[in-house]
């Protein structure tokens, strides 16, 4: 398989994601319920719920992984459904809970992704990406001994082999300490900062929400229960942090006015 190059949209001002009444159904269970929302480029907007709030099926339909029910994605102007051979390879995507194979060395594993996105030099990549994330005394160590911390940067390198224009992430940080997590957290602003992409971020840590994203969209139940910057967010509900905007919407305790 290999991602093909990438092309220009036909629609270089569109956002960089739409999504409309978006819906995944699995026989009786809806896991996404209608959702729709657009993401300006170069725009960082979390995506918030609980478990089993839909956020992970939304990423996985966006990035073209889940085939939704009914509902349109777009991306960078392209339309996933019919057309995303167009785009995948300006895209990517993290997460701790996807496993890289286990007999690979990290530096295979990057070698295999790099192809897969047609990555010229990848050789100098690999190099460049192993001295910013802190890789190169782990190269060529199999991927199954690592520590969940070195895989998640290890991760972070797959996510960034083709230099992205929309990255997608799943709790980027989940099961990190914090120094880690921190380290992380740096890294991703580094990225987005330097190369105007956008981020859409799934993640359960309200203070790395507060800290890293310029919009939040909550899902409850599969639907949006919210939509706003954080400052917003505090002030429509009257709370301090989005801990506690979080809680009210999750346990019903209040409604934004």
């Amino acid at each position: 398989m290999h991602i093909a190059a990438p092309q220009r949209p036909c629609e270089p001002t569109a956002p960089a994601i739409e999504v409309e009444a978006l819906t995944k159904a699995y026989k009786r269970l809806v896991a996404v319920d209608h959702v729709s929302f657009s993401v300006a480029r170069g725009s960082v907007t979390g995506l918030l719920g609980g478990n089993g709030a839909g956020k992970t099926t939304t990423i996985g339909m966006i990035m073209g992984l889940i085939l939704p029910t009914s509902g349109k994605v777009n991306v960078l102007g392209v339309d996933m459904l019919a057309e995303r051979h167009r785009v995948l390879a300006r895209m990517n995507f993290e997460s701790p809970y996807v496993d890289m194979p286990h007999r690979l060395t990290v530096r295979q594993n990057l070698e295999v992704f790099g192809r897969l996105y047609g990555i010229g030099d990848l050789e100098i990549r690999i190099s460049v990406l192993a001295k910013d994330l802190a890789l190169e005394d782990l190269l060529d160590r199999p991927s199954g001994q690592l520590s969940a911390g070195q895989k998640t940067r290890v991760a972070l390198a797959k996510a960034l082999i083709n230099e992205p224009e929309v990255l997608l992430l799943d709790e980027p940080t989940a099961s990190l300490d914090p120094d880690t997590a921190d380290w992380v957290r740096t890294h991703i602003e580094t990225y987005r900062r330097g190369s105007g992409a956008t981020i859409l971020l799934a993640s359960h840590n309200m203070r790395e929400v507060e800290r890293l994203c310029d919009r939040v969209i909550m899902l409850k139940e599969g639907r949006v229960a919210g939509d706003a910057s954080p400052g917003e967010l505090l002030a429509r509900f009257g709370r301090d942090s989005l801990e506690e905007v979080f809680l009210d919407l999750a346990r019903g305790r209040r409604r934004a006015p």
